[in-house]
């Protein structure tokens, strides 16, 4: 019979070997205050983008892990009315993507505030606003109350089932989660980025709802690196990178759930991925210089509201070739509107005209104008 850490008589005792986790915490505290500064050297206007880039990424990635995919969009859309920033038109965002913004917004903007059980419900409510994951219907803005058997991880064919985990009984989750939430919301003497780590681990081993456990703990994670920095600021998206690495995450997370208290391999784990994590932040930053160098280049052609947006997804990265046909279903226009739009942005030298002929001719950005 498999042992969970959380049947162990020694639980919720975490420890971990502080002399391996140095060098790594070192380093991941000194990217994240060279990120800082990199950052502060910008204009707010350029600030305020990679900002939206990384909540946008952090919104989506999350949701992916979990193997549901949001409209980028509306993501960015949601997340820019918010934050009261101009980018144009704006799309209209589903409740499911409203719910998984408003919750990561709340952690990361609202990080000096403690967590509690209510709040944590009003996560788990705005991210299933119809009561239901996909057909299911399930308990929302509560604790979890195993009516349809124990909560578990499972993968493979229905009959044939493949149990990864197991988390503790109802029963127990009210005393769990008032043991969790107040280490989490008191003072100690750990870093905040290991705090991060832990509270991670901890909660989504006590798995405490019916859905959206991952996505609630990747938040926790967000708000006590937004303590360890003392800023709302995001400029790296740890579900970004974790996204990136899901198998890796799974099963560091599998391994340390099935082992002892002692969780340093958890812990390296998450600070060589958070580490990562603001590396490519650095990649980030160079496209967000990339594209405010674009929009200067092109600041004396006179762009209609279509042409905004349209250069706006070619800049955040476009699938596929850009053609007549696709500016006229994406823009919603019709297909001699969209060609006007087109050679116009060839005939000032935005964009370039493809080899094609005919209906494949596809059109490309012109990043480096003379």
């Amino acid at each position: 019979m498999v042992i969970y850490i959380h049947q162990l008589p020694d639980w919720p005792k975490f420890h971990w070997d502080s002399a391996k986790l140095s060098e790594a915490l070192a380093s991941v505290r000194h990217r994240q205050g060279r990120l800082s500064g990199h950052m502060e050297g910008l204009g707010f206007k350029l600030r305020q983008e990679a900002i939206l880039k990384t909540l946008t990424d952090d919104v989506l990635k999350t949701s992916e892990i979990e193997g549901e995919r949001l409209d980028a969009e509306q993501v960015r859309s949601s997340i820019a009315r918010r934050l009261g920033m101009d980018i144009g038109a704006l799309k209209a965002a589903d409740r499911d993507v409203e719910g998984v913004v408003e919750m990561m917004l709340d952690a990361t903007r609202k990080y000096q505030e403690p967590l509690t059980v209510e709040r944590l419900f009003g996560w788990h409510g705005a991210l299933f606003p119809t009561g239901r994951s996909g057909l299911v219907k399930i308990t929302t803005g509560a604790w979890r109350d195993d009516s349809g058997g124990p909560m578990q991880v499972v993968s493979g064919p229905m009959g044939h089932e493949r149990v990864h985990y197991e988390a503790p009984k109802a029963s127990r989750l009210d005393t769990e989660m008032n043991a969790f939430l107040e280490w989490f919301n008191s003072s100690s003497d750990s870093d905040p980025v290991l705090k991060a780590a832990l509270a991670h681990l901890w909660f989504v081993t006590i798995h405490p709802f019916d859905d959206g456990n991952g996505r609630i703990a990747r938040a926790i994670a967000d708000l006590s690196l937004a303590r360890s920095e003392a800023s709302s600021q995001r400029f790296y998206s740890m579900s970004a990178q974790i996204r990136l690495e899901r198998n890796a995450y799974y099963d560091i997370l599998q391994r340390t759930q099935d082992e002892t208290m002692d969780v340093t391999a958890w812990m390296e784990w998450f600070l060589a991925c958070l580490g990562r994590a603001i590396d490519g932040a650095q990649v980030a930053l160079s496209s967000v210089l990339a594209k405010a160098r674009f929009w200067e280049s092109i600041a004396g052609v006179s762009l209609n509201e279509r042409q905004k947006m349209m250069l706006g997804r070619l800049l955040d990265g476009f699938d596929g070739k850009l053609t007549n046909a696709k500016w006229s279903k994406i823009a919603k226009c019709s297909a001699d509107t969209a060609l006007r739009d087109l050679q116009y942005l060839v005939e000032q030298g935005v964009l370039s005209k493809g080899p094609e002929g005919g209906r494949s001719t596809s059109y490309a950005l012109i990043m480096t104008r003379a």
